[in-house]
């Protein structure tokens, strides 16, 4: 049986993209988490900066937060503007925290965001995945099968 495609979200602007995760995990299923930001946070995001290449998430008393990613201070902030890698309250539901709680204590999976973008009502979301670590093996595997897909389309190109 095929693998499910993961759900598509209404991504109207990506700010960021972890391209990596795809590669250095399983994803087992998404889903889309709203995120607490400061105003200048929010206008750092929306000029198209930020980075989430080395963050996490964690489930905490209950609470799901963004570890270590990056959105850099905005340039008009003056005094008001924020810690660029202070941790983000990430917003789920009850039952979606419990889920994601249970599976990372019990399965040993990871939380990893995948993008950050506004959504067409212009909030900021997060693209977070419930995943598996790959070991080497997997990763030359993935490497491998990426490969042959390049070389399959450029003999069916020089084919035609």
């Amino acid at each position: 049986m095929a693998r499910p495609t993961h759900a598509q979200f209404d991504k109207k602007k990506v700010v960021a993209e972890n391209r990596r995760a795809r590669f250095d995990y399983f994803i087992d299923e998404t889903l889309e988490a709203g995120i607490m930001l400061t105003g200048t946070e929010v206008k750092s995001l929306r000029f198209g900066e930020g980075s989430i290449a080395e963050s996490y998430a964690e489930v905490k008393n209950g609470e799901v937060w963004l570890v270590n990613s990056n959105v850099p201070e905005f340039s008009h902030g003056n005094r008001y503007n924020h810690e660029p890698k202070r941790p983000r309250k990430l917003l789920l539901h009850r039952r979606e925290v419990d889920r994601l709680q249970g599976a990372v204590e019990r399965k040993g999976m990871t939380l990893v965001p995948l993008s950050v973008y506004f959504n067409g009502r212009g909030r900021a979301k997060v693209e977070l995945a419930l995943a598996k670590g790959k070991n080497v093996a997997d990763k030359r595997a993935t490497i491998k099968e990426r490969d042959w897909k390049r070389e399959q389309s450029r003999i069916m190109r020089d084919y035609k």
